[in-house]
């Protein structure tokens, strides 16, 4: 089968399942005979061979399932860096940059703070703020032993030395220390979020987070405020709709000003609070 005429059947195959049926089809493609997207356009002509054919057959099986591109590929591009990603951990999205960005403005550039963040996953936000910011030094928690796997290599490929990685849930593995800044994006999504059907690849632990979608920020606003400095900043990523309930709950742990920050398109997103005075 020929370049082209491969690509053209994989585009009606991923039409309905992707937003990118075509770009999701030359990626898949080009990574199969491991050569540049480029290559495609150059050499339509060339003509797969049997187990070649075989192999893309397997990939795009996959997309079509609906399996995120990300756990294709294995890599997933985040704050300008490819993050390596796989199903123990959530595929990091374009909103979750608005985290990295309002931690990056709280923070100087020649700080040498202690950064904290909470349910890392593929450590993607720990590792790009940890970039910025290299004299800082951050510590990422997560749950999920199979998820740090992930953040560890993440660490160990892009970070310039001043990441840790933490074994636990939550707070419990940091008790007892101080921290200037605590980020996170935690399970937000209510247990019978209709979303969940097409999230159904990623890990159920790193999204639901009981009836209402808020269990786990309950936890943070508990439990955060005794790991900052006076006056230090909790940063929290949530659904566009829950904005008001993760106010209440962080004025109803004593936090002081709770601020709502919009993404890219224009949804309440990430929520900032501090605990003292600044």
């Amino acid at each position: 089968m020929r370049l082209d005429v491969a690509i053209a059947e994989a585009v009606e195959r991923l039409d309905g399942v992707s937003e990118s049926p075509r770009l999701d089809a030359e990626i898949l493609l080009s990574r199969t005979i491991d050569m540049p997207r480029s290559y495609l356009f150059a050499h339509p002509e060339d003509v797969l061979d049997e187990l070649t054919l075989s192999r893309f057959e397997e990939v795009l099986a996959r997309r079509e399932s609906g399996a995120p591109m990300a756990y294709i590929t294995g890599v997933r591009e985040f704050w300008s860096r490819e993050f390596v990603v796989n199903s123990a951990t959530l595929v990091p999205r374009p909103e979750t940059e608005l985290l990295v960005n309002l931690a990056l403005c709280e923070i100087p550039r020649d700080a040498e703070w202690e950064i904290l963040d909470l349910g890392t996953g593929s450590g993607a936000v720990a590792v790009s703020i940890a970039c910025e910011r290299p004299l800082c030094q951050v510590t990422a928690v997560d749950a999920s032993g199979e998820a740090l796997a992930i953040a560890r290599e993440n660490v160990r490929a892009l970070a310039p030395g001043n990441v840790s990685c933490v074994h636990g849930n939550w707070t419990e593995p940091v008790s007892g220390r101080v921290f200037n800044v605590i980020v996170s994006n935690p399970p937000y999504v209510r247990a019978d979020d209709e979303a969940l059907e097409r999230l159904g690849h990623e890990p159920r632990m790193a999204l639901v987070a009981g009836a209402d979608g808020l269990d786990a920020i309950r936890v943070l606003a508990a439990d955060c405020g005794e790991l900052l400095v006076d006056g230090g900043l909790l940063l929290i990523e949530h659904g566009a709709d829950q904005a008001d309930e993760v106010a209440r709950l962080l004025e109803d742990s004593g936090w002081t000003e709770i601020s709502c920050h919009n993404d890219l398109a224009g949804l309440p997103r990430v929520t900032g609070a501090r605990r003292g005075g600044k």
